[in-house]
Protein backbone atom coordinates (compact mmCIF):
# COMPACT_ATOMS: atom_id res chain seq x y z
CA UNK A 1 0.00 0.00 0.00
CA UNK A 2 1.53 3.41 -0.66
CA UNK A 3 1.83 5.49 1.67
CA UNK A 4 1.85 9.42 -0.22
CA UNK A 5 -0.89 9.47 -3.45
CA UNK A 6 -0.88 12.61 -5.37
CA UNK A 7 -3.91 15.29 -4.78
CA UNK A 8 -5.28 17.49 -6.61
CA UNK A 9 -9.08 17.43 -5.93
CA UNK A 10 -8.63 21.40 -5.37
CA UNK A 11 -5.71 22.81 -7.02
CA UNK A 12 -4.64 22.89 -10.85
CA UNK A 13 -1.17 25.05 -10.14
CA UNK A 14 -0.48 25.72 -6.55
CA UNK A 15 2.51 27.24 -7.29
CA UNK A 16 0.48 30.40 -8.38
CA UNK A 17 -0.17 31.00 -4.99
CA UNK A 18 3.67 30.87 -3.84
CA UNK A 19 6.07 33.35 -3.45
CA UNK A 20 8.52 32.26 -6.06
CA UNK A 21 5.44 32.52 -8.80
CA UNK A 22 5.62 35.41 -11.24
CA UNK A 23 2.31 36.54 -12.86
CA UNK A 24 1.85 37.82 -16.23
CA UNK A 25 0.72 41.02 -14.59
CA UNK A 26 0.89 42.77 -11.82
CA UNK A 27 -2.19 43.70 -10.19
CA UNK A 28 -3.99 46.60 -8.23
CA UNK A 29 0.01 49.22 -8.50
CA UNK A 30 -0.26 50.73 -11.46
CA UNK A 31 0.06 54.38 -10.22
CA UNK A 32 3.45 52.65 -7.89
CA UNK A 33 4.57 50.82 -11.50
CA UNK A 34 4.08 54.38 -13.68
CA UNK A 35 6.12 55.97 -10.68
CA UNK A 36 9.03 53.45 -10.40
CA UNK A 37 9.17 53.54 -14.56
CA UNK A 38 9.87 57.20 -14.15
CA UNK A 39 12.61 56.96 -11.84
CA UNK A 40 14.25 54.00 -13.98
CA UNK A 41 14.19 56.16 -16.74
CA UNK A 42 17.29 57.58 -17.03
CA UNK A 43 18.89 53.96 -17.53
CA UNK A 44 16.96 54.01 -21.01
CA UNK A 45 18.39 57.45 -21.73
CA UNK A 46 21.56 56.25 -21.30
CA UNK A 47 22.37 58.75 -18.34
CA UNK A 48 23.35 57.73 -14.98
CA UNK A 49 20.51 56.06 -12.97
CA UNK A 50 18.65 57.14 -10.29
CA UNK A 51 18.84 55.86 -6.80
CA UNK A 52 15.76 54.34 -5.69
CA UNK A 53 14.21 53.46 -2.31
CA UNK A 54 11.06 51.46 -1.65
CA UNK A 55 9.37 51.67 1.22
CA UNK A 56 6.07 49.45 2.94
CA UNK A 57 4.90 46.69 4.88
CA UNK A 58 5.76 42.73 4.09
CA UNK A 59 3.83 41.80 1.60
CA UNK A 60 2.73 45.02 -0.38
CA UNK A 61 4.73 44.13 -3.90
CA UNK A 62 8.00 45.99 -3.68
CA UNK A 63 10.42 43.12 -4.46
CA UNK A 64 7.46 41.62 -6.99
CA UNK A 65 6.79 45.17 -8.66
CA UNK A 66 11.27 45.30 -8.77
CA UNK A 67 11.18 41.78 -10.23
CA UNK A 68 8.40 42.47 -12.89
CA UNK A 69 9.79 46.27 -13.71
CA UNK A 70 13.48 44.99 -13.98
CA UNK A 71 12.90 41.87 -16.42
CA UNK A 72 11.14 44.36 -18.68
CA UNK A 73 13.69 47.23 -18.44
CA UNK A 74 16.65 44.54 -19.32
CA UNK A 75 14.76 43.16 -22.29
CA UNK A 76 13.81 46.93 -23.38
CA UNK A 77 16.74 48.31 -23.11
CA UNK A 78 18.58 45.60 -25.28
CA UNK A 79 17.34 47.56 -28.44
CA UNK A 80 19.81 50.18 -27.60
CA UNK A 81 23.44 49.83 -28.86
CA UNK A 82 24.89 52.71 -26.25
CA UNK A 83 22.91 51.21 -22.99
CA UNK A 84 24.73 47.91 -21.15
CA UNK A 85 22.95 47.22 -18.86
CA UNK A 86 23.16 44.61 -15.75
CA UNK A 87 21.71 43.39 -12.16
CA UNK A 88 22.42 42.73 -9.26
CA UNK A 89 20.16 41.79 -6.67
CA UNK A 90 20.73 40.79 -2.67
CA UNK A 91 18.39 40.15 0.21
CA UNK A 92 20.30 42.10 3.13
CA UNK A 93 18.46 40.30 5.82
CA UNK A 94 21.41 38.46 7.18
CA UNK A 95 23.82 41.27 6.37
CA UNK A 96 23.99 43.49 9.16
CA UNK A 97 26.83 46.00 7.78
CA UNK A 98 28.34 47.25 4.87
CA UNK A 99 31.33 45.66 5.48
CA UNK A 100 28.75 41.94 4.53
CA UNK A 101 27.23 43.61 1.94
CA UNK A 102 30.00 44.80 0.17
CA UNK A 103 32.05 41.30 0.41
CA UNK A 104 28.24 39.55 -0.99
CA UNK A 105 28.25 42.09 -4.13
CA UNK A 106 31.37 40.69 -4.41
CA UNK A 107 31.43 37.32 -4.30
CA UNK A 108 28.19 38.04 -6.53
CA UNK A 109 30.37 39.69 -9.18
CA UNK A 110 32.97 37.03 -9.14
CA UNK A 111 33.57 33.19 -10.37
CA UNK A 112 33.00 30.69 -7.78
CA UNK A 113 36.48 30.18 -7.61
CA UNK A 114 37.65 33.25 -6.93
CA UNK A 115 35.12 34.73 -4.15
CA UNK A 116 36.58 36.13 -1.06
CA UNK A 117 36.62 35.45 2.93
CA UNK A 118 33.47 37.30 5.01
CA UNK A 119 36.31 38.08 7.16
CA UNK A 120 40.33 39.30 7.64
CA UNK A 121 39.84 42.41 5.05
CA UNK A 122 39.74 46.16 5.97
CA UNK A 123 36.13 47.70 4.98
CA UNK A 124 38.05 50.18 2.65
CA UNK A 125 40.25 47.47 0.83
CA UNK A 126 36.57 45.40 0.39
CA UNK A 127 35.15 48.32 -1.06
CA UNK A 128 38.66 48.78 -3.40
CA UNK A 129 37.53 45.15 -4.45
CA UNK A 130 34.05 45.85 -5.40
CA UNK A 131 34.37 49.08 -7.54
CA UNK A 132 37.18 47.02 -9.39
CA UNK A 133 34.55 44.22 -10.47
CA UNK A 134 31.97 46.96 -11.57
CA UNK A 135 34.27 48.69 -13.23
CA UNK A 136 35.10 44.99 -15.33
CA UNK A 137 31.22 44.62 -15.81
CA UNK A 138 31.22 48.34 -16.79
CA UNK A 139 27.83 50.19 -18.45
CA UNK A 140 25.24 50.67 -16.00
CA UNK A 141 24.52 48.62 -13.18
CA UNK A 142 21.86 48.32 -10.90
CA UNK A 143 21.89 47.06 -7.34
CA UNK A 144 19.27 45.76 -5.47
CA UNK A 145 19.20 45.80 -1.87
CA UNK A 146 16.18 43.95 -0.46
CA UNK A 147 15.60 43.97 3.38
CA UNK A 148 18.51 47.22 3.34
CA UNK A 149 17.40 48.34 6.88
CA UNK A 150 19.41 44.96 8.33
CA UNK A 151 22.37 47.01 7.88
CA UNK A 152 21.20 49.04 10.42
CA UNK A 153 23.10 52.82 11.35
CA UNK A 154 26.76 50.73 9.44
CA UNK A 155 25.60 52.06 6.44
CA UNK A 156 28.99 53.54 5.00
CA UNK A 157 28.37 51.55 1.34
CA UNK A 158 25.44 54.06 1.25
CA UNK A 159 28.04 56.59 1.28
CA UNK A 160 30.95 55.37 -1.10
CA UNK A 161 28.73 53.80 -3.68
CA UNK A 162 27.01 56.64 -5.16
CA UNK A 163 30.19 58.88 -4.47
CA UNK A 164 32.71 56.27 -6.24
CA UNK A 165 31.94 57.65 -10.00
CA UNK A 166 32.49 61.46 -8.79
CA UNK A 167 35.68 60.35 -6.85
CA UNK A 168 37.06 58.35 -9.64
CA UNK A 169 37.06 55.26 -7.67
CA UNK A 170 34.53 53.81 -10.99
CA UNK A 171 35.32 54.66 -14.46
CA UNK A 172 33.55 52.25 -16.67
CA UNK A 173 30.53 51.40 -14.61
CA UNK A 174 27.58 53.77 -13.94
CA UNK A 175 25.63 52.34 -10.50
CA UNK A 176 22.20 52.83 -9.35
CA UNK A 177 21.21 51.87 -6.17
CA UNK A 178 17.67 50.29 -5.57
CA UNK A 179 17.12 50.04 -1.65
CA UNK A 180 13.92 47.86 -0.29
CA UNK A 181 13.09 48.29 2.85
CA UNK A 182 10.34 47.61 5.64
CA UNK A 183 11.21 50.60 7.96
CA UNK A 184 9.15 53.32 7.12
CA UNK A 185 12.02 54.78 9.36
CA UNK A 186 15.57 53.63 7.49
CA UNK A 187 15.99 56.70 5.93
CA UNK A 188 15.77 58.90 8.50
CA UNK A 189 17.91 56.63 10.66
CA UNK A 190 20.63 57.03 8.22
CA UNK A 191 23.87 59.33 8.55
CA UNK A 192 22.81 63.00 7.51
CA UNK A 193 26.26 62.57 5.09
CA UNK A 194 24.67 59.42 3.83
CA UNK A 195 21.15 60.85 3.46
CA UNK A 196 22.32 63.43 1.22
CA UNK A 197 24.49 61.38 -0.85
CA UNK A 198 21.55 59.23 -1.63
CA UNK A 199 19.48 61.22 -3.65
CA UNK A 200 17.25 58.95 -4.08
CA UNK A 201 13.66 59.10 -5.31
CA UNK A 202 11.39 57.50 -2.68
CA UNK A 203 8.44 55.30 -3.62
CA UNK A 204 5.87 54.02 -0.70
CA UNK A 205 3.71 51.19 -1.24
CA UNK A 206 0.55 51.49 0.97
CA UNK A 207 -0.81 47.94 2.17
CA UNK A 208 -3.68 46.80 0.31
CA UNK A 209 -7.30 47.33 0.74
CA UNK A 210 -9.55 44.18 0.81
CA UNK A 211 -11.58 45.15 -2.63
CA UNK A 212 -7.58 45.32 -4.41
CA UNK A 213 -6.73 41.86 -2.37
CA UNK A 214 -9.76 40.46 -3.88
CA UNK A 215 -8.50 41.16 -7.35
CA UNK A 216 -5.32 40.00 -6.74
CA UNK A 217 -6.97 36.98 -5.24
CA UNK A 218 -9.50 36.30 -8.16
CA UNK A 219 -6.21 36.68 -10.86
CA UNK A 220 -4.21 33.59 -9.31
CA UNK A 221 -7.18 31.62 -8.12
CA UNK A 222 -7.70 31.44 -12.01
CA UNK A 223 -4.79 29.55 -12.57
CA UNK A 224 -4.48 27.71 -9.33
CA UNK A 225 -7.83 26.10 -8.30
CA UNK A 226 -9.84 24.23 -10.13
CA UNK A 227 -12.98 25.44 -11.78
CA UNK A 228 -15.92 25.30 -9.16
CA UNK A 229 -13.61 24.79 -6.34
CA UNK A 230 -13.84 27.56 -4.22
CA UNK A 231 -17.28 28.21 -2.18
CA UNK A 232 -18.67 31.52 -2.51
CA UNK A 233 -16.98 34.22 -0.58
CA UNK A 234 -13.92 32.68 0.08
CA UNK A 235 -12.05 34.95 -1.72
CA UNK A 236 -13.69 37.39 -0.36
CA UNK A 237 -12.92 36.46 3.11
CA UNK A 238 -9.21 35.72 2.67
CA UNK A 239 -9.12 39.23 0.75
CA UNK A 240 -11.03 41.05 3.96
CA UNK A 241 -9.18 38.98 6.43
CA UNK A 242 -5.71 40.10 5.19
CA UNK A 243 -6.83 43.75 4.31
CA UNK A 244 -7.87 43.91 8.63
CA UNK A 245 -4.69 42.65 9.52
CA UNK A 246 -1.55 43.65 7.31
CA UNK A 247 -3.03 44.65 3.71
CA UNK A 248 -0.52 42.01 2.69
CA UNK A 249 -1.34 39.90 -0.44
CA UNK A 250 1.55 37.43 0.57
CA UNK A 251 -1.09 36.56 3.49
CA UNK A 252 -4.27 36.61 1.41
CA UNK A 253 -2.52 34.37 -1.14
CA UNK A 254 -1.12 32.44 1.85
CA UNK A 255 -4.97 31.95 3.81
CA UNK A 256 -6.16 30.85 -0.11
CA UNK A 257 -2.93 28.51 -0.37
CA UNK A 258 -3.63 26.84 3.18
CA UNK A 259 -6.84 26.64 3.24
CA UNK A 260 -6.81 24.57 -0.33
CA UNK A 261 -4.47 22.38 1.55
CA UNK A 262 -6.61 21.97 4.05
CA UNK A 263 -9.45 21.05 1.64
CA UNK A 264 -7.28 18.67 -0.41
CA UNK A 265 -6.11 16.99 2.82
CA UNK A 266 -9.73 16.29 3.90
CA UNK A 267 -10.38 14.44 0.48
CA UNK A 268 -12.83 18.06 0.39
CA UNK A 269 -13.59 18.74 -3.55
CA UNK A 270 -14.67 22.16 -2.78
CA UNK A 271 -12.49 25.20 -0.58
CA UNK A 272 -14.90 26.25 2.34
CA UNK A 273 -15.51 29.38 4.68
CA UNK A 274 -14.53 26.39 7.46
CA UNK A 275 -11.07 25.70 5.80
CA UNK A 276 -9.90 29.59 5.36
CA UNK A 277 -11.16 29.69 9.35
CA UNK A 278 -8.85 27.01 9.71
CA UNK A 279 -6.02 28.54 8.04
CA UNK A 280 -6.41 31.68 9.29
CA UNK A 281 -5.67 30.07 12.90
CA UNK A 282 -2.61 28.56 11.73
CA UNK A 283 -1.21 31.78 10.03
CA UNK A 284 -1.75 33.20 13.55
CA UNK A 285 -0.15 30.67 15.34
CA UNK A 286 2.75 30.66 13.14
CA UNK A 287 3.15 34.03 13.74
CA UNK A 288 3.33 34.68 17.28
CA UNK A 289 5.72 31.85 17.30
CA UNK A 290 7.84 33.15 14.39
CA UNK A 291 7.39 36.36 17.05
CA UNK A 292 8.65 34.62 20.08
CA UNK A 293 11.67 33.52 18.18
CA UNK A 294 12.89 37.06 18.61
CA UNK A 295 12.05 37.27 22.62
CA UNK A 296 14.12 36.24 24.95
CA UNK A 297 13.06 34.53 28.22
CA UNK A 298 11.52 37.86 29.96
CA UNK A 299 9.94 38.56 26.51
CA UNK A 300 7.91 35.27 26.84
CA UNK A 301 7.05 36.47 30.81
CA UNK A 302 5.59 39.68 29.57
CA UNK A 303 3.55 37.65 27.02
CA UNK A 304 2.55 35.61 29.46
CA UNK A 305 1.52 38.35 32.11
CA UNK A 306 -1.00 39.37 29.30
CA UNK A 307 -2.40 35.82 28.53
CA UNK A 308 -2.95 36.08 32.17
CA UNK A 309 -4.98 38.85 32.45
CA UNK A 310 -6.72 37.81 28.98
CA UNK A 311 -7.67 34.67 30.60
CA UNK A 312 -8.74 36.79 33.55
CA UNK A 313 -10.84 38.98 31.32
CA UNK A 314 -8.82 41.83 32.51
CA UNK A 315 -7.49 42.84 29.02
CA UNK A 316 -7.16 45.79 28.06
CA UNK A 317 -4.45 46.17 31.00
CA UNK A 318 -2.45 49.29 31.96
CA UNK A 319 1.34 48.57 32.31
CA UNK A 320 1.49 48.97 36.39
CA UNK A 321 -0.71 46.28 36.33
CA UNK A 322 0.69 44.01 33.67
CA UNK A 323 3.90 44.64 35.69
CA UNK A 324 2.61 43.33 38.65
CA UNK A 325 0.89 40.39 36.97
CA UNK A 326 4.72 40.02 35.26
CA UNK A 327 6.59 40.06 39.01
CA UNK A 328 4.01 37.47 40.41
CA UNK A 329 4.83 35.01 37.37
CA UNK A 330 8.72 35.30 37.81
CA UNK A 331 8.40 34.76 41.06
CA UNK A 332 6.43 31.45 40.54
CA UNK A 333 9.18 30.35 38.15
CA UNK A 334 12.21 31.50 39.93
CA UNK A 335 13.66 33.94 37.41
CA UNK A 336 15.38 37.07 38.13
CA UNK A 337 12.74 40.10 36.86
CA UNK A 338 13.40 43.17 35.00
CA UNK A 339 12.69 46.55 36.07
CA UNK A 340 9.59 48.27 34.70
CA UNK A 341 11.04 49.90 32.18
CA UNK A 342 12.48 47.08 30.50
CA UNK A 343 9.21 44.92 30.44
CA UNK A 344 7.62 47.74 29.06
CA UNK A 345 10.16 47.68 26.00
CA UNK A 346 9.24 43.70 25.77
CA UNK A 347 5.50 45.08 25.35
CA UNK A 348 6.17 47.53 22.31
CA UNK A 349 7.99 44.72 20.52
CA UNK A 350 5.19 42.25 20.71
CA UNK A 351 3.50 44.99 19.87
CA UNK A 352 5.39 45.75 16.86
CA UNK A 353 5.27 41.81 15.88
CA UNK A 354 1.14 42.37 15.95
CA UNK A 355 1.17 39.95 19.02
CA UNK A 356 -0.46 42.71 21.55
CA UNK A 357 -2.39 45.58 20.79
CA UNK A 358 -1.90 48.74 22.49
CA UNK A 359 -4.55 51.25 23.33
CA UNK A 360 -3.63 55.04 24.21
CA UNK A 361 -5.42 56.63 27.26
CA UNK A 362 -5.46 60.19 27.06
CA UNK A 363 -5.81 61.46 30.94
CA UNK A 364 -5.42 65.02 30.47
CA UNK A 365 -3.19 66.88 32.53
CA UNK A 366 -1.53 63.25 33.94
CA UNK A 367 -0.35 62.49 30.60
CA UNK A 368 -1.41 59.22 28.72
CA UNK A 369 -0.93 55.20 29.27
CA UNK A 370 -1.49 52.40 27.03
CA UNK A 371 -3.81 49.52 27.76
CA UNK A 372 -2.31 46.28 26.52
CA UNK A 373 -4.43 43.48 24.60
CA UNK A 374 -3.44 40.15 22.59
CA UNK A 375 -4.25 40.78 18.99
CA UNK A 376 -3.87 37.04 18.32
CA UNK A 377 -6.42 34.22 20.00
CA UNK A 378 -5.63 33.28 23.10
CA UNK A 379 -5.18 29.67 22.35
CA UNK A 380 -2.68 30.71 20.03
CA UNK A 381 -0.38 32.84 22.41
CA UNK A 382 -1.12 29.68 24.88
CA UNK A 383 0.10 27.03 22.46
CA UNK A 384 3.16 29.45 21.56
CA UNK A 385 4.03 29.65 24.95
CA UNK A 386 3.70 26.24 25.94
CA UNK A 387 6.19 25.41 22.94
CA UNK A 388 9.29 27.96 24.44
CA UNK A 389 7.89 27.81 28.43
CA UNK A 390 8.68 24.70 31.02
CA UNK A 391 5.55 25.99 32.86
CA UNK A 392 2.62 23.48 32.78
CA UNK A 393 1.14 24.08 35.68
CA UNK A 394 1.12 27.56 35.24
CA UNK A 395 -0.21 27.79 32.05
CA UNK A 396 -3.10 24.59 33.06
CA UNK A 397 -3.95 26.84 35.59
CA UNK A 398 -4.07 29.79 32.89
CA UNK A 399 -6.11 27.64 30.98
CA UNK A 400 -8.51 26.76 33.81
CA UNK A 401 -9.10 30.35 34.49
CA UNK A 402 -10.09 30.82 31.10
CA UNK A 403 -12.20 28.25 30.71
CA UNK A 404 -14.50 29.38 34.02
CA UNK A 405 -14.80 32.81 32.77
CA UNK A 406 -16.40 31.86 29.74
CA UNK A 407 -18.67 30.05 31.20
CA UNK A 408 -19.39 32.50 33.46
Amino acid sequence: MRRFERKQNVFTNKDALGESYKPERIEERDDEISEYMDALQPVVDGWEPNNVFLYGNTGVGKTAVTEFLLEMLLEDVSQYDDVDLSVISINCKTLNSSYQVAVELVNELRPPGAVISSTGYPQQTVFKKLFQELDDVGGTVLIVLDEVDSIGDRDELLYELPRARSNGKLEDAKVGLIGISNDFKFHDQLDPRVQDTLCERELHFPPYQAPELQNILESRAEVAIAEDACEEGVLNLCAALAARDSGSARQALDLLRLAGEHAENKDDERITLDHVDIARQKLEQERVVEGMRELTENGHFALLAVVSKAAHDETPCRMRDLYQEYLRLCNSAGIDPLAQRSVHNHLSDLRMLGILSAEENRTGSRGNYYSYALDVPFSSAMEALSDVLALDSVLDEIRKTATQAEAA
